[in-house]
């Protein structure tokens, strides 16, 4: 049972991740079921991120999906309504849960409402997550800084691509170039134009050639307004969005917030180097991997991608496969032993009227 308040139609990291990992665990033969918003609750947009609606109302269907499901396994993958309210089931019944860490959510308050501080972010999160068996964090630095923040049985979980669609063949296919007109080298951001993503950064960084965004979100006409000569090409999606990254020339990911960033591995699978500062994810992701740079200065690791041969970040992104990913996801699972599992919910059943 895999319980998240970030699902389909939403396109981000967290979706992609959540998604494609229930697809493979199908392929594996393995049933799984998704709660998720989009099962007839009554919704509310997130405030300063409208597009991702917020179930509310759902724990009595939760119960009900939990008990008629019967799950060997539960995870809890995001700490909003529909994550809360399954954490509170798991903890009333004693029914082990595992979690993971997708958004330091701490930063992602913080940057919006500045008087919130990250002691009161990181409480909550403690207090979420410390509940479960097992927390699922995307790589060994972020699992090292959580840990000194007082998180506990924490364990990686690493992210995959795909191949087949991040591709470098995708590079000026047909002869034709997604950029045709504007000035090289290409520098290319793809993501939620948002505050916590520190776009100005890179919108600020003093670079040749053009610099294009692509993707939406509530910080995007603030920045075309102040920059106008960055281009701005609104979100994209399947082949096209492999296409942006294949024809750029260097992948820049500006942002300290994020707990992994997929877009880097997908830039990477089209042979597009990347960029960053040396926040969780790139840090873990880029150094040794011949596929970008870091570095605190922004602007020298950008020019630095420039002398990549493209073969390289596209030999680093074939080593990571969503098969890979979701069977990691199934071993850091916690379950009920089916015997155990089985006098459980029968024990269950029999409590009138079964509430969480």
């Amino acid at each position: 049972m895999l319980v998240t308040d970030a699902w389909e139609p939403q396109m981000n990291g967290v979706v992609r991740t959540l998604s494609r990992t229930v697809a493979e665990l199908r392929d594996m033969g393995r049933e799984v079921e998704v709660i998720h918003p989009g099962l007839g609750y009554k919704t509310m947009p997130l405030p300063t991120y409208p597009e991702i609606q917020l179930a509310m109302g759902a724990r009595k269907d939760i119960v009900r999906r939990f008990t008629e499901f019967e799950p060997e396994a539960i995870h809890i993958a995001t700490e909003g309504p529909l994550g809360l309210a399954a954490r509170r089931i798991c903890v009333k019944w004693k029914l082990p849960f595992t979690t993971s860490y997708h958004t330091k959510f701490p930063e992602y308050v913080n940057a919006r409402f500045g008087f919130i501080p990250l002691s009161a972010g990181y409480a909550f999160m403690r207090w979420f997550h410390n509940a479960g068996g097992r927390m699922m964090v995307t790589t060994p630095s972020m699992r090292d800084d959580l840990t000194k923040r007082g998180f506990n049985n924490l364990t990686p979980w690493a992210r995959g691509v795909d191949i087949e669609l991040f591709n470098p063949a995708k590079r000026m296919m047909n002869g034709e170039d997604v950029f045709a007109g504007l000035e090289r080298p290409i520098w290319v951001n793809v993501g939620r134009v948002a505050v916590e993503k520190n776009i100005e950064t890179f919108l600020e960084t003093d670079l040749p050639g053009t610099k294009v965004i692509v993707g939406d979100g509530p910080q995007m006409e603030e920045l075309k307004a102040k920059y106008p000569d960055a281009v701005f090409t609104g979100p994209k999606f399947g082949d096209e969005l492999a296409r942006h990254f294949a024809d750029a020339d260097v992948f820049v990911f500006p942002s300290w917030t994020d707990t992994f960033g997929l877009v880097n591995l997908e830039a990477m699978a089209c042979g597009t180097p990347v960029a960053a500062f040396p926040a969780h994810g790139p840090k873990d992701i880029i150094p040794g991997s011949g596929g970008g740079f870091i570095n605190e200065d922004l602007r020298q690791a950008c020019l630095d991608c420039l002398e990549i041969d493209r073969a390289a970040p596209r030999a680093h992104a074939e080593k990571h496969s969503w098969t890979q990913c979701a069977m990691d996801f199934l071993d850091n699972l916690k379950p009920h032993p089916k015997p155990e599992r089985r006098r459980f919910w029968r024990r269950l059943r029999r409590q009138k009227p079964i509430d969480s």
